[in-house]
């Protein structure tokens, strides 16, 4: 998978949100689900399939996590770009990503992830750069 990029899309008063022509090539279908807030991740159908064998491992070998596994199967859509491109966010995730209107779609490699614009702008305001950040970037761009 190759999702890279931000771009800016208009939610209608359906919930429908229309995908980049870049992130519709890369997957025909889609999980959505917020396993982390304040933001929803969208991944293609290949990574899910990972994910779950992950959750199946970590629910039959520690049995305190079968809750977290039942929120976040439960909280899991499946969904698959419509002839215009677009996809329909359920009600219960917009309101838990504070979706409304205008949404931000990040790439980040193997996943998208959808943000309300100054939630992502607080969020990266906050992680300034610090001495653990430049080691990474100077390990990955040398």
């Amino acid at each position: 998978m190759d999702f890279n990029g931000q771009y800016t899309h208009q939610m209608d008063e359906k919930g429908r949100l229309s995908l980049p022509s870049a992130f519709r090539r890369e997957a025909e279908a889609f999980v959505l689900l917020q396993w982390e807030k304040p933001y929803l991740t969208l991944f293609p159908m290949s990574e899910w399939t990972s994910i779950q064998a992950e959750l199946r491992t970590l629910r039959k070998s520690n049995p305190a996590a079968a809750n977290y596994v039942r929120r976040i199967s439960a909280g899991a859509h499946t969904v698959a770009p419509d002839k215009q491109g677009r996809i329909l966010i359920p009600a219960r995730l917009q309101a838990d990503a504070e979706l409304d209107g205008e949404v931000l779609l990040v790439g980040v490699i193997d996943r998208v992830e959808l943000w309300n614009p100054g939630h992502f702008d607080a969020a990266v305001a906050e992680a300034a750069p610090d001495e653990d950040t430049a080691q990474f970037t100077h390990r990955i761009f040398g």
